[in-house]
């Protein structure tokens, strides 16, 4: 919009805001001024928060929307009853507007107000505050049946994703629930509102949302089980048994506050709204998952959602969404391998990862998608560490391991290296020259890489001494860049403490290890 006109428009709503505010006053007080005027004004107010919020002037919007819902509560305690509708000045009395029809205009005016007040508080990141009048908008949504249920689910699902990065999992659950349940009303129910251009996009808008809910659900239940490992494991990422006790004790508190937990809770919808809600929330856990039964049900409720998200965003044409839910569909086996007790079943999800990242991999041009190839050759690598981990640990109980379990692991260990290398190489600069100073987004993974392709080399399993001498040398100039890097760049280490730790003491163990060994191999 030209400034002109834009000028123009804000004069004439400025005026006519003042006109109403002079009126406004002149009423008697037997007839009160907020019926005649205060329907204009709060209409006023919002308009032009609205089209100062669409020009981004973010704190002029907020001061005209802050005003337009202070007058509506003001009226609805003074007076209850709606005020005139501006339309209504114009007409006979016979035409006037029915109550309950004064009462949804004025109603819906609110509710916008609330919709653009949460838009307001989006953009200047007070995330709280959107959340609220986010949640508050839809709930009058569906009190006064003024919604679009494909509109209205998706903003249920994505208002869940404030809820799990705050941990309150009940409400999370709790608008997830809700977005299938309306989202199902799709092309069902006439609703009040005009029918917006793209909802009338079906199927291509509805298969989309539906992927998009699937995909907000998949972040559910990952974070859920993810928040529950990080409550459980010890310092080396295992089961830590005394803890899954401690929270098993706090589990009968948790169920015994649920009911006054949920009653805080903005709730969605009455009667056979609200009890098709309750139906989907009961088929779904809020509670961290304390044992594999439990977290096995979160995973195959995200599985599920996988495979739905997957029909929408294929990787002909959705390329980095497609790849994200892969990634998550990973995340999900990599966190239940972590409840499962079997080694070997641990294995075998390890290798599912590993057969659905690889792939990625090969459709993936590095020149166009350079840091999501990093993170899956990340990915891969961890995964075939963990898996090398668990090999050695099943060897380790085996009295005399055979030449079969040996070659396993060190094949394992081989296909860890070399995607913790190619994760590596790709940090380096044209000249295939290695950064002398690490960029603080991979300052981390890039140490961790380093430190384990040093102990990857150390447990390479082989009878050659000499062999052995050449694999603990290289394994001792990993552990050494680590050091050194951190003593150049002491802001590093704050990245890495543990592993720097380790990387000390192998710098300090390794060569009196290695001449040991040399001496042992003079000797022979």
């Amino acid at each position: 919009m030209a400034n002109g006109a834009w000028a123009e428009i804000r004069e004439k709503f400025q005026a006519a805001l003042a006109l109403s505010r002079v009126e406004l006053h002149k009423n008697p007080e037997k007839e009160p001024y907020k019926s005649k005027y205060g329907a204009r004004v709060l209409l006023e107010e919002n308009n032009l928060g609205i089209l100062w919020s669409e020009r981004e002037e973010i704190e002029t919007a907020q001061a005209y929307l802050d005003s337009s819902e202070a007058l509506y509560l003001q009226y609805m305690k003074e007076i209850g009853s709606p005020p005139l509708d501006p339309t209504e000045h114009f007409l006979p009395e016979e035409e006037k507007l029915t109550e309950q029809e004064r009462s949804k205009r004025f109603e819906k005016v609110y509710t916008h107000n609330l919709y653009y007040l949460a838009q307001v508080y989006q953009h200047k990141e007070v995330f709280e505050k959107a959340a609220h009048y986010c949640h508050s908008t839809l709930k009058r949504q569906l009190e006064h049946n003024a919604y679009h249920p494909i509109e209205w689910a998706i903003n249920a699902a994505t208002l869940s994703q404030f809820y799990i990065n705050k941990q309150c999992f009940m409400e999370a659950r709790h608008c997830l629930s809700a977005a299938n349940v309306i989202f199902g009303q799709t092309g069902k129910n006439p609703t009040t509102e005009d029918t917006t251009e793209t909802e009338g996009d079906v199927p291509e808008l509805y298969h989309q949302r539906k992927g998009e809910i699937a995909r907000c659900w998949i972040k559910y239940c990952l974070t859920l089980m993810q928040n529950a490992q990080h409550s459980m494991q010890d310092n080396i990422g295992e089961l830590d048994l005394d803890k899954q006790s401690e929270l098993r004790a706090l589990r009968k508190k948790e169920l015994d506050e649920e009911e006054s937990v949920r009653k805080k809770a903005v709730q969605f919808g009455t009667g056979e709204l609200c009890d098709a809600i309750s139906a989907v929330e009961e088929k779904v856990s809020y509670l961290r998952p304390l044992d594999f039964e439990e977290a096995r049900g979160l995973f195959l409720l995200g599985q599920h959602y996988v495979s739905e998200a997957k029909e929408f965003f294929q990787i002909d044409g959705y390329v980095t969404d497609h790849i994200e839910v892969v990634q998550d569909h990973s995340a999900l086996f990599k966190v239940l391998a972590f409840f499962e007790t079997d080694m070997e079943r641990r294995c075998k999800m390890h290798k599912r990862r590993i057969a659905m990242l690889e792939p990625l991999i090969v459709d993936l041009n590095p020149q166009y998608y350079l840091l999501v190839n990093r993170q899956i050759q990340f990915e891969i690598a961890h995964a075939y560490y963990d898996m090398m981990d668990l090999k050695v640990a099943i060897a380790d109980k085996l009295r005399d391991p055979d030449s079969h379990i040996v070659k396993k692991i060190n094949n394992l260990n081989k296909s860890a290296m070399k995607y913790y290398q190619l994760f590596l190489d790709s940090l380096r600069d044209p000249n295939k020259v290695f950064p002398e100073h690490i960029g603080e987004d991979v300052l981390r993974p890039a140490m961790l890489a380093k430190f384990r392709v040093a102990r990857l080399y150390g447990k390479i399993i082989t009878s050659d001494p000499q062999k052995e001498l050449e694999n603990l040398a290289t394994s001792l100039e990993h552990y050494k860049f680590i050091v050194d890097y951190c003593e150049k760049h002491p802001e590093a280490a704050q990245e890495i403490e543990v592993e720097l730790e380790l990387s000390k003491e192998m710098v300090s163990l390794l060569p009196t290890k290695m001449e040991r060994f040399r001496t042992k191999m003079a000797l022979t």
